[in-house]
């Protein structure tokens, strides 16, 4: 034990803090947003270096560090590369249990998105196919794709 602590009875707090915030999602963020709620549409963004597309859509790229400034309309299916089914209730999951997070690779992108799926999850497997089902009310939230459906 270190000279500095000697005789301080170590002291354990189990508990729970919440710590609302909001934040900008800026510009890239915003168009991204903006996208989903007034026209059912998911971009993504190509590096004008390296091609690589992200979605959600990335003002720098993480491969080769260059600014992006290509828009590019990504489609709204794709390939589930993992997920994980949720069954227990928690006041911060988007959605009400059961649902599966799942990491989408949407046709055209590089990278994954997370998101949800809550239809069918006997069906749900690496490989699937899946389709965004957007919200009826779109307010700029990433839930304005309210889920992915199975298609095969």
């Amino acid at each position: 034990m270190a000279d500095w602590i000697e005789g301080v009875e170590p002291l354990t707090f189990t508990g729970q803090i919440a710590v609302p915030y909001s934040w900008w999602v800026g510009e890239t963020g915003s168009r991204f947003l903006i996208a989903l709620r007034d026209g059912k549409k998911i971009l993504g963004s190509r590096c004008g270096k390296c091609g690589k597309v992200y979605v959600p859509p990335r003002k720098n790229c993480g491969a080769c560090f260059e600014e992006i400034d290509e828009w590019v309309e990504a489609g709204n299916e794709g390939e589930v590369r993992s997920y994980t089914t949720v069954r227990f209730p928690f006041k911060l999951h988007p959605v009400k249990p059961p649902f599966a997070y799942a990491l989408i690779k949407l046709n055209g992108a590089d990278v994954s998105l997370l998101h949800v799926v809550t239809d069918n999850l006997d069906a749900l497997k690496k490989g699937a196919r899946v389709r965004a089902k957007f919200s009826e009310k779109r307010t700029g939230h990433i839930l304005d794709i309210e889920s992915f459906e199975i298609i095969s």
